[in-house]
């Protein structure tokens, strides 16, 4: 079995369907609204849990009633949490998801994530095969490289900087600028760089170089909240698996097709039999 893990950040989302964004000034009325842990890591470790069968999720949350509920609800998902505690509220966004499948983000308060100096199992990071990493200081990082696989965001470009690690894989999509990424940011550089381009697909670079098309959905779209996450979570995993890059992009790829054919970041995730 592939073991498998992030380390990394959670929030706790409301999220209110609608039939679109509101303009400036003007109010709608959302047809459904529910709630779930989520951002990218909390979306990664439920993807990686439902690939895997177990999936472990190294993280920081606040001290309210959101925190508890976040890793509650992370829990009855079949993750396995281990997770500081920060005298701080939990942090929240407010997501809209259209009908055209977008989904619009407002963020409440400062990200969560976890350090070294937090009382976590940091030491048995190297007995995994596979870990995402979307936030945590330059020592959480030099841990996570203890696995034999290390996939990243840039969103965690500052610790990712200061570790000096290589990781195999730096993933992140082509279209978001607070995900984007230059030669030289990092130094050693990763061993590849997978830029995803949504319905475009994408492309690699680094030891080897080439691109992929976009998978066919399994359904109709419904939206968009998660996709990138769980591609990356799902590439984390077929890395670990021992899969070749282009394998391990075919598996994110089909991934990140079948979140978008679902409600919310967690309906529409594959899962391996």
């Amino acid at each position: 079995m592939t073991s498998v893990g992030v380390v990394g950040h959670v929030e706790l989302v409301q999220f209110a369907v609608v039939d679109r964004v509101p303009v400036t000034g003007e109010i709608v009325h959302a047809r459904e609204m529910f709630s779930e842990p989520a951002g990218g890591g909390a979306v990664a470790v439920v993807q990686l849990q439902k690939l895997a069968g177990a999936a472990r999720f190294l993280t920081a949350v606040g001290d309210d009633d959101a925190a508890t509920h976040v890793v509650r609800r992370l829990e009855e998902l079949g993750v396995e949490v281990h997770a500081a505690q920060r005298q701080m509220a939990q942090r929240r966004t407010f997501t809209f998801l259209d009908s055209a499948g977008e989904r619009t983000i407002t963020v409440l308060g400062d990200r969560i994530v976890p350090w070294s100096s937090d009382p976590l199992p940091w030491d048995d990071l190297g007995q995994l095969d596979g870990i995402y990493l979307t936030g945590g200081d330059p020592a959480a990082v030099r841990a996570a490289r203890a696995a034999r696989v290390l996939v990243a965001t840039p969103r965690a470009m500052e610790a990712l900087a200061a570790s000096g690690v290589q990781l195999d894989v730096l993933v992140h999509s082509a279209s978001d600028p607070g995900e984007a990424y230059e030669p030289g940011m990092l130094d050693p550089a990763p061993r590849f760089v997978v830029s995803t381009r949504g319905a475009a697909g994408g492309a690699w670079t680094g030891e080897t170089s080439g691109s992929w098309e976009a998978t066919a959905l399994p359904g109709a779209p419904v939206d968009a909240y998660g996709c990138g996450d769980s591609f990356a979570a799902a590439l984390a995993f077929g890395l670990g698996s021992g899969m070749q890059l282009a394998e391990a992009i075919d598996l994110g790829a089909r991934c990140g097709a079948a979140c978008l054919c679902g409600r919310g970041p967690f309906a529409g995730q594959l899962v391996l039999e």
